[in-house]
């Protein structure tokens, strides 16, 4: 049984871990707080990819202090070696008497072992503390190790009428500079971001990440992942389009860059020449049925370690990542504006024969975002 004391350390740990919401990719959030006779003697976050993990950096902190203290960690320690060494192993090496967990890692590398690991050098082990809280933060970690596949979430901007564009495709802006501020802490928070052929011809976007800057680490933290987090540059969110014609200008904004992920059905290497000569890499995915597989599109963006995948698009990529059955969430800005029947609507989903077939979606968050209502849902399963 936890005790209050136990769900108050947790929660900083928490905290903690969200201050890598915007860097940590693609691995997961963590963070990890160490507790000796009731005081915080050591605090981590998982800080970016390649850098030392949460424990370490608390463990730096508490010294010699961490010996028969009980730590809390957001994950499941590692317990194995890639670009830094397992934490079980440092915790076992600290001397810690406890650890408490809030979630274990189904990572295969780790996959329990951590907690083994831990349990067999004599240290009491205990999971499931706010287990519910440290899924939410790493639900895009947790939806590629388990389902070989980001977190989707598609993001729409509307008006009162459901309307996200004009019947010619243009749609800036339909929501007001608070919404649109939002989208880029969105867009921050995102390992990816994939719009569609329509979108890149209407809006010419560039889906980079603007006025965002990544997370200040708390004032009182002297934990040494304080000072390599205010080192620690933006990550910027990897970009793809979907094009299944090569329809889009080779010399639009969002190419002219580079590094963008172009998915396409058309094969011909002579076509691709343009796009890759900007520094593009251009992909060819199945199209069954005459229309792009987006299960492999996502699929791929799995396999390049992206965690959460955000949809910025028309109704056309809307509506064919419902159909698909890939969406994960749906974020929607909704203005008190009302444009009119001609316009463009959210989704281009087929005729229902009956109400009864009808998307069901669960409301998740609703709340304001300067003069606009972000509407947080997600579908019924």
């Amino acid at each position: 049984m936890f005790t209050a004391e136990d769900h108050l350390h947790m929660s900083r740990a928490l905290q903690l871990a969200a201050l890598g919401m915007r860097t940590t990719s693609p691995n997961p959030r963590v963070g990890c707080v160490i507790v000796n006779r009731g005081r915080i003697v050591g605090e981590g976050w998982h800080v970016a990819a390649g850098t030392p993990h949460a424990e370490p950096h608390a463990l730096a902190q508490a010294g010699e202090l961490a010996r028969g203290a009980t730590a809390y960690v957001t994950l499941e320690p590692c317990s194995h070696h890639g670009r830094t060494p397992p934490c079980a192993d440092a915790l076992v090496g600290a001397g810690l008497a406890r650890v408490v967990v809030a979630s274990t890692d189904p990572n295969p590398l780790v996959a329990g072992q951590g907690m083994a690991r831990l349990r067999a050098a004599g240290i009491l082990a205990e999971s499931g503390l706010m287990e519910a809280e440290a899924l939410a933060l790493n639900r895009g970690f947790m939806s590629r190790m388990t389902r070989g596949r980001p977190w989707v979430t598609v993001k729409l901007g509307m008006s009162l009428d459901g309307k996200t564009a004009l019947d010619d495709g243009r749609s800036q802006w339909i929501t007001g500079p608070a919404a649109r501020r939002d989208v880029m802490r969105l867009r921050a928070e995102s390992c990816a971001i994939l719009t569609g052929s329509g979108t890149v011809m209407a809006d010419d976007p560039q889906l980079t990440v603007r006025g965002i800057d990544p997370l200040q680490p708390p004032a009182d933290c002297m934990s040494p992942a304080a000072a390599l987090m205010r080192e620690q540059p933006l990550r910027r969110p990897l970009r793809a389009v979907v094009d299944s014609r090569l329809a889009t200008s080779p010399v639009r904004a969002i190419y002219l860059n580079g590094g963008v992920r172009l998915y396409t059905c058309v094969s011909e290497g002579a076509r691709h020449a343009p796009y890759i000569g900007h520094g593009n890499l251009v992909r060819v995915v199945p199209a069954p049925n005459g229309r792009v597989d987006l299960s492999a599109i996502v699929a791929d963006l799995g396999l390049q370690g992206c965690n959460n995948l955000l949809v910025e698009a028309g109704m056309g990529l809307a509506g064919a990542v419902l159909r698909a059955g890939l969406l994960d969430e749906l974020v929607c800005y909704v203005a008190p504006a009302i444009i009119g029947h001609q316009a463009l609507g959210a989704f281009n989903l087929p005729p229902l024969a009956s109400l009864e077939d009808k998307v069901r979606l669960a409301w998740h968050d609703v709340r304001p975002v300067g003069d606009d209502l972000r509407l947080t849902l997600r579908p019924v399963r």
